[in-house]
């Protein structure tokens, strides 16, 4: 009875020790997927495109992430707003891309961001270290804070 007690201890304790390592392994390495889960799956434009043929207006001003541009828009999407302000578009590559967040497109077309940076604004960002892009875009740690791989006041 002993025995089976101090085996199911055992075994326990390493089951929990796993659990809490795995999920320290985690929340580090999570920075990429935080990253992909922001990105919008549609554009709502500011302002709807005028030559996109024969659509209502409504879906005139919504575009798809993706969506090819050069053949329908005529390239007029360079620098179109989208999701009230916050999104920039631009035709890379025969696509629409934010260039305010695309590590690929950062800033303007075909600026790819260095591994460990993430495109934040339009500029490539360390998010790693970056007490104001920390993990990702816009989280900022608390004053006196540090961002250190990708975590504040990372301990």
């Amino acid at each position: 009875m002993a025995n089976t007690i101090l085996k199911l201890t055992t075994i326990l304790s390493l089951i929990i020790l796993l659990a809490l390592h795995s999920s320290k392994y985690v929340s580090s390495t999570n920075i990429d997927h935080d990253i992909e889960d922001e990105d919008e799956l549609e554009y709502v434009l500011d302002t709807p495109l005028p030559h996109l043929g024969p659509r209502s207006r409504f879906l005139a001003s919504i575009i798809k992430k993706g969506t090819q541009c050069d053949h329908e828009t005529h390239n007029i999407c360079n620098g179109v707003r989208a999701n009230k302000g916050n999104d920039l578009l631009f035709c890379c590559k025969k696509h629409f891309r934010n260039v305010l967040s695309d590590k690929n497109n950062c800033g303007v077309c075909e600026h790819k961001c260095k591994e460990g940076e993430r495109c934040c604004g339009g500029v490539c960002t360390h998010v790693l270290s970056n007490v104001h892009h920390c993990g990702k875009c816009n989280k900022k740690c608390s004053p006196g804070d540090l961002c250190e791989n990708g975590i504040c006041n990372y301990a």
